[in-house]
């Protein structure tokens, strides 16, 4: 058995990048209420805008007053949230033909003690850093991704595919959408990493694990980060949201 944690802290940084000319990335969180969100906006016109920050607003604002929501109630909770942002973000877009097809991904992380859950959509990650050690927790919905699931493409394939930018799973841009859902246990000293796709395809695995295994505050870890994946191109805007669970 885990260990039980009684808090969290968390930092966040977010940045446009050095070729995008505004910045569709949006995040949020409440460690009060134990929600984190990243998004990725995609659509013309800022609509990719619109559509992440209205993303997190709609999760933070319902996940904040389900607050006293039980461990065994949280999961409905986030899965209802992420619901109910995918409607406001796709009636906006049917009221509005010039944000026709806008959408987002999307990454949550629930926290209740030690209990986590996190939720995605597209190719918005998270990660966990355990004793040193780190693991992607969840799976992109991505063209590309999927191809390396088959075993129709290698990994290495897939980071120089030209269809690597096309996600299978949005937030929005349907009626209906359904997240991944991920349950697990934190123990005292976990990192976890929410992340958008501009650090990750700008950042090996290993170049992000040595950069959080700095011994840093987190707010400087995140900047870190982002600085190492505009240094390394910034094609995207960049995210970094970081959670650390503590005793």
């Amino acid at each position: 058995m885990a260990t039980a944690v009684v808090r969290y802290t968390a930092a966040a940084v977010t940045d446009r990048g050095r070729k995008r000319p505004s910045n569709e990335d949006a995040y949020g969180y409440s460690v009060e209420s134990g929600v984190y969100v990243v998004c990725d906006g995609m659509g013309g016109a800022a609509a990719g805008e619109i559509a992440s920050n209205l993303a997190v607003d709609e999760i933070l604002r319902l996940l904040r007053a389900r607050n006293q929501e039980s461990s065994t109630e949280l999961p409905a909770a986030a899965e209802s949230a992420v619901t109910a942002a995918n409607d406001a973000i796709f009636s906006r877009a049917q009221r509005n033909h010039r944000l026709s097809g806008m959408g987002t991904t999307l990454v949550v992380m629930a926290t209740r003690d030690q209990h986590v859950w996190v939720l995605n959509i597209g190719d918005s990650r998270c990660y966990r850093l355990r004793r040193s050690r780190l693991e992607q927790l969840t799976r992109d919905h991505s063209l590309v991704e999927e191809q390396v699931r088959m075993g129709r493409m290698t990994p290495r394939e897939a980071l120089y595919s030209p269809l690597k930018n096309v996600i299978t799973r949005a937030l929005g841009t349907q009626s209906r959408v359904t997240p991944d859902v991920f349950e697990l246990e934190a123990e005292p000293g976990d990192l976890f990493m929410l992340c958008s796709d501009g650090l990750t395809r700008e950042l090996a695995d290993g170049a992000i694990q040595n950069l959080l295994n700095r011994d840093e505050p987190l707010e400087r870890k995140a900047t870190h980060l982002v600085e190492a994946a505009k240094k390394a191109g910034g094609h995207d805007n960049i995210t970094c949201l970081l959670v650390r669970a503590e005793s």
